[in-house]
């Protein structure tokens, strides 16, 4: 039966929720150590090898923290590691990638207006410029580029910049912004798996072999670290993003996720100046609110995509299959009485200046392309349209678009 179609959903939806879960883990104890890292305060009594302590208290207990900058002097009989929470998260990302942007992807990755390219195509772009883009910086970090670490950081931001571009010119604006955010956390979390964790297991086989640690493996691992710092907050909107086609749905959508970066920027280094000496650079917020103005400016713009355009443009092989099911033209009148008024380029309904969640419902394309999301929101739920803003979605409405989609899955 077609409803398998709901056990699907659920998957993604428990993945998604495992996703969210891990990333909250990964980013509160990436966020916790900057900022303990930050707050260390030195002292004669500390012991030798220390950069400092720092007493904290919560959850009714007090808290004594101290940092060594290379090793202790012995191996410590209980050693936590700090690892699945990163790697557990670009699993569970790389899952949810896979689940909704591959397997769906005619209608979540593919955009026949901008890029004619089979499903194929389009997933081995996915999955291809997410390893191009750890191998570059990967070769940044490990050349004389290490030694300006700004410079290495705004090397980085053009590379971002460029893939925000490249992406836009070929996916969907909702997968562009999501690969953007997937390509950042994959350099986050490859910082971990390949450069972090292998020289504190460097560190940790030295101390039990009673050998001396060498300093380079420790500040080899803060130079990532404080990259996955800055990153975190951009990564985090763009996972977003796809919820709010103000931020993908627009003609500078390339735009606006480049500057959600420098906001990222501005952010953190508030908060890491604020942990380090007590006091923040407030102009950094001046910043960030003007970033932030633009790009809600910028926002405003509307693709240049015409409903006339839309309905000219011929029906991919996809779309076609679909289109030519029993029961599409009833459907299909169905869609544009109870929908369309909402979910078009130019909405009509009154205080909907967009489509909600980006999502077309105009022409027999835009129907056939979102047939999944008809079937799970107007056919066998109610969700769409609200109930009490359409009065003329009848039952019968849903069980005809019920019915044309059972037989597209019969055909």
């Amino acid at each position: 039966m077609y409803d398998l179609a709901i056990a699907w959903d659920w998957i993604a939806f428990s993945v998604r929720w495992l996703h969210v879960i891990t990333a909250m883990a990964w980013i509160g104890a990436s966020f916790y150590f900057i900022a303990l890292d930050l707050m260390l305060k030195p002292g004669d009594h500390l012991p030798e090898g220390t950069s400092g302590e720092e007493w904290e208290v919560h959850g009714g207990g007090f808290y004594h923290t101290t940092k060594y900058l290379v090793a202790p002097a012995r191996m410590p009989e209980h050693l936590t590691w700090h690892k699945w929470q990163s790697y557990s998260t670009w699993l569970s990302g790389a899952a949810l990638l896979m689940i909704v942007y591959w397997v769906s992807g005619e209608l979540y990755l593919l955009d026949p207006g901008r890029a004619d390219l089979s499903l194929w195509q389009g997933i081995l772009i996915s999955a291809g410029s997410l390893t191009i883009g750890w191998i570059a910086y990967d070769f940044m970090c490990k050349s004389r580029l290490s030694d300006q670490p700004t410079i290495l950081m705004l090397l980085l931001f053009v590379i971002l910049v460029a893939m925000s571009w490249g992406y836009n010119q070929i996916f969907t604006g909702r997968a562009a912004l999501l690969h953007l955010g997937a390509f950042t956390a994959t350099i986050m979390t490859a910082n971990v798996f390949f450069q972090i964790m292998p020289n504190q297991r460097i560190v940790v086989e030295d101390l039990k072999a009673g050998r001396t640690p060498d300093a380079k493996y420790g500040k080899i691992a803060k130079v990532r670290s404080t990259h996955n710092n800055y990153l975190t907050l951009p990564v985090v909107f763009l996972m977003l993003s796809n919820h709010y086609p103000l931020s993908f749905a627009t003609e500078y959508a390339w735009i606006i996720a480049s500057l959600i970066f420098l906001t990222g920027v501005t952010i953190r280094h508030y908060f890491n100046t604020l942990h380090k000496t007590g006091t923040g650079h407030h102009l950094t917020w001046a910043v960030t609110v003007l970033l932030m103005v633009v790009i809600a400016w910028l926002s405003s713009v509307r693709p240049t995509d015409t409903l006339e355009e839309a309905e000219a443009r011929a029906l991919t092989a996809h779309e076609q299959k679909i289109a030519s099911a029993e029961g599409f033209d009833e459907a299909f009148d169905v869609v544009l009485g109870n929908c369309s008024m909402c979910h078009a380029r130019e909405p009509f309904w009154d205080g909907i200046r967009w489509a909600p969640k980006g999502v077309l419902l105009e022409t027999r394309g835009d129907v056939a392309r979102n047939v999944d999301q008809i079937y799970l929101h107007a056919g066998i739920s109610n969700a769409m349209p609200p109930p009490n803003a359409i009065t003329t979605m009848t039952a019968e409405n849903r069980n005809t678009i019920i019915a044309w989609v059972r037989n597209v899955r019969a055909d």
